[in-house]
C-alpha cells in the first residue's frame, strides 16, 4: 500500500471525528488511567479491565461519531424503552452489591441500566421537545417531566441517589434548553424547599447521615464521617505539586475508601497536588466549552437540545464529584468522568462524546 493510500485511508477514518473533543477526551483517559493504576496498584486486574474498557469507549465513541443525527432521533424511543425495562429487570433480577441492587447479569458480564438512562433519557426528551417544537406550551412541560420522573424514581428506590440526580440533571437541562419559564422553574423550587422535611423521611437512614456528616464529619468520624475526612487529608496533602506518581500514602496505606471509583480524584490530587488538579480542571473546561459551541452551532431543536444536555451533564459529573471527594456537597457516589473505574459508565460518557462529533461533522448536511 502506497503512502497516499495510507494518507487516504486515515484521512477516511478519521473525518468525522473532531480533533478538539477526541484530544481533550483521551488527555483525560490517559490521566485516568494513570491514576488508577495508582489506585489499584495492589489490585491489578482493575488496571487491566480499565485498559480494555477505555478501547471499547474509544472503538464506540468514534462508531458513534460516523452515525447521522437523525438516526439518534428516530432510534431515541425504542433505546428509551429498551433502558426502562431493563431498569424493572433490575428490580427483579438484579444483583445485589453493597445493599444495593443497580446491576443486571447477562452472563458474560454484568451492566448498570441507570448509567445508559443519562444518555436514553436527553435522547428522548430532546426528540420529543423536537417534534412538538412549533407549538410548545405547560401541557408538553407536563408530560415531559412526567417521562422524566418514572426511570428517576426507579433508580433512586435501588437504591442509587447520585445516579438518579445524574439522570434527574440531564433531562431537566433538556427541558431547560426548551425553553422553560423561569417562573415555573422559581416555582419548582419553591415546591422543593417546601418539600424537604417530606423528601428528608423518603431517604435512607445511611443517605440522611451523608447528608448531616457534611456539616460535621468528625461526629462519626469512623462511619458515615470517614469517607469525606480521609477524601480532603488525601486533597490537602498533596499541596502544591503532589507527592509524586504511586508515592501517595494515603492511597496506598488504603485510607481513601473506594479510592479506584467515586473517590479517585483524592488519589490524584495527591499525587500531583494543585498543578495537577488545575491541569485536570482546565481539560473538563475545554470538554465542556467545544460541547457547548456545538450546541451553539447544531442547524436543529433535537441536536442543539441534545449536544447542550449532553454537555451540560459532563458538566454536572465533574463538579458534584470533586464537590463531593473535597467536602463541599454530600456524598452520592457520583463517579469522576473518564477517570473513574467503571465499564457502563466510561461507555456511556465517550457514547455522549461521539454524538456530540456527529452532530458537529454532520451541522451543514441536517436540513434545518
Amino acid at each position: 500500500m502506497t503512502t497516499a493510500a495510507i494518507r487516504q485511508l486515515l484521512e477516511r477514518f478519521t473525518a468525522k471525528i473532531d480533533g478538539p473533543l477526541i484530544g481533550i477526551a483521551i488527555a483525560i483517559l490517559a490521566i485516568g488511567l494513570a491514576t488508577l493504576y495508582s489506585a489499584a496498584y495492589q489490585a491489578p486486574g482493575r488496571f487491566v479491565a480499565q485498559t480494555g474498557n477505555m478501547l471499547l469507549a474509544l472503538a464506540l465513541m468514534w462508531l458513534a461519531a460516523q452515525v447521522h443525527p437523525q438516526v439518534f432521533m428516530r432510534i431515541a424511543v425504542p433505546v428509551f424503552l429498551a433502558v426502562l425495562l431493563m431498569l424493572a429487570c433490575v428490580a427483579v433480577f438484579g444483583d445485589v452489591r453493597n445493599g444495593a441492587r443497580r446491576w443486571l447479569p447477562l452472563g458474560f458480564a454484568s451492566i448498570q441500566p441507570s448509567e445508559l438512562m443519562k444518555l436514553a433519557m436527553p435522547l428522548v426528551l430532546a426528540r420529543y421537545f423536537h417534534r412538538h417544537e412549533a407549538a410548545l406550551r405547560f401541557r408538553e412541560f407536563a408530560v415531559a417531566f412526567a417521562i422524566l420522573i418514572v426511570p428517576t424514581a426507579m433508580i433512586a428506590r435501588q437504591p442509587d441517589l447520585g445516579t438518579a440526580l445524574l439522570v434527574a440533571a440531564a433531562g431537566f437541562y433538556v427541558i431547560f434548553l426548551a425553553g422553560l419559564s423561569w417562573k415555573v422553574i422559581a416555582a419548582g423550587i419553591t415546591v422543593a424547599l417546601a418539600s424537604l422535611p417530606i423528601l428528608w423521611g423518603v431517604l435512607h437512614d445511611y443517605q440522611r447521615r451523608r447528608f448531616l456528616t457534611l456539616l460535621d464529619p468528625a461526629s462519626d468520624p469512623l462511619g458515615a464521617g470517614y469517607h469525606i475526612i480521609q477524601s480532603t487529608i488525601a486533597v490537602g496533602s498533596g499541596g502544591f505539586t503532589g507527592k509524586g506518581w504511586l508515592e501517595g500514602t494515603q492511597t496506598h496505606l488504603e485510607f481513601i475508601p473506594e479510592r479506584a471509583t467515586d473517590f479517585i480524584f483524592a488519589v490524584y490530587s495527591e499525587e500531583f497536588g494543585l498543578i495537577g488538579a488545575s491541569i485536570l480542571l482546565v481539560l473538563y473546561l475545554g470538554l465542556i466549552m467545544r460541547g457547548l459551541m456545538i450546541a451553539a452551532n447544531a442547524p436543529t431543536f433535537f441536536t442543539r437540545l441534545l449536544a447542550g444536555a449532553i454537555t451540560l451533564t459532563f458538566f454536572t459529573y465533574a463538579v458534584v464529584n470533586m464537590g463531593m471527594v473535597s467536602g463541599l456537597l454530600p456524598v452520592v457516589g457520583v463517579p469522576l468522568p473518564f477517570i473513574s473505574y467503571g465499564g457502563t459508565s466510561l461507555i456511556t460518557l465517550s457514547l455522549g462524546v461521539g454524538i456530540l462529533m456527529s452532530i458537529q461533522y454532520h451541522r451543514a448536511l441536517v436540513q434545518t
